[in-house]
């Protein structure tokens, strides 16, 4: 195989090496995508990026998601923005649309802050029954039966991928790192989950700490911030709209009248460089 330029971005610190396979297929295996999102040995992201082409007629591209464990997933709300500027810049446009296995997603360049560029991304409608988060078993997704250590009672969303967000009283104080692969494999997550501790931290503010299925914490999962502001607009806790707070920085959500929820972050590009060619053997 020869080698492969790809470029390092990030929305928040939840980073990415992103490639440009329009022009020529690419086919990694798990374990080349492992070594490639190794952080001592590859380059080190949390998930890498595939753009081919476009599926759909209304999309620029399809975008292929591949976990840091090499598992392939259907959402990631960051990343959508990342690819977003790369096709915004190359179309001298300010609106794009991503084609991904969960829909196709609309992207547009809403202005800039101190962080980067802020694109907004429609991540779809926000899907609340059991069979479409999916869970296991028949129950209310508002209170669902789960519970570990000091978390319990969870409201569960899809957002592309599955997501259960559990409401504590601080979110900084919650052992993550422990909890969090134990609950993303609880037998009621038949895709496994990815899992959200929310703190309401005032009037339509958010903290958010997330353990992402197959890549673990993350400084920043916009899914799941989506997630977490349906969860507690559906709680009574906040509003439809909300500023979420997670360890990299801030993403504004509107869960709007039509279902749909929308998105709103920095995007910025650390390096490019071409990857090895021990990497892809």
């Amino acid at each position: 195989m020869n080698s492969v330029p790809f470029t390092k971005m990030h929305g928040l610190g939840n980073d990415f090496v992103v490639i440009d396979a329009r022009r020529g297929a690419l086919d990694l295996s798990d374990a080349q995508v492992r070594a490639i999102a190794d952080r001592h040995t590859g380059v080190g992201c949390d998930q890498l990026i595939v753009i081919e082409p476009a599926r759909s007629t209304l999309a620029d591209v399809f975008m292929r998601i591949r976990n840091a464990d090499g598992g392939e997933v259907e959402a990631c709300g960051n990343a959508t923005r990342c690819v977003a500027a790369v096709l915004m810049d190359e179309k001298k446009a300010n609106h794009a649309i991503i084609e991904t296995v969960a829909g196709l997603l609309d992207a547009e360049t809403t202005g800039r802050n101190g962080a980067g560029r802020l694109i907004s991304v429609d991540m779809g409608p926000a899907h609340l029954d059991w069979r479409e988060i999916p869970l296991r078993e028949a129950c209310d997704t508002l209170h669902v039966p789960l519970a570990l250590g000091p978390l319990s009672d969870p409201v569960a969303t899809n957002m592309g991928n599955p997501h259960v967000t559990f409401f504590v009283a601080d979110a900084q104080a919650i052992a993550l790192a422990e909890l969090g692969p134990k609950l993303e494999h609880e037998p009621i997550f038949p895709e496994r989950a990815n899992i959200g501790v929310a703190q309401i931290a005032g009037d339509n503010a958010i903290r958010l700490r997330v353990w992402e299925r197959g890549a673990g914490i993350t400084l920043a999962c916009g899914s799941g911030a989506c997630a977490a502001l349906v969860a507690a607009a559906r709680r009574g806790l906040t509003g439809r709209r909300a500023e979420v707070a997670l360890d990299g920085g801030k993403l504004t959500i509107d869960w709007l009248p039509d279902n749909h929820v929308l998105m709103t972050g920095p995007v910025a590009t650390s390096f490019s460089g071409t990857l090895d060619r021990s990497l892809l053997t």
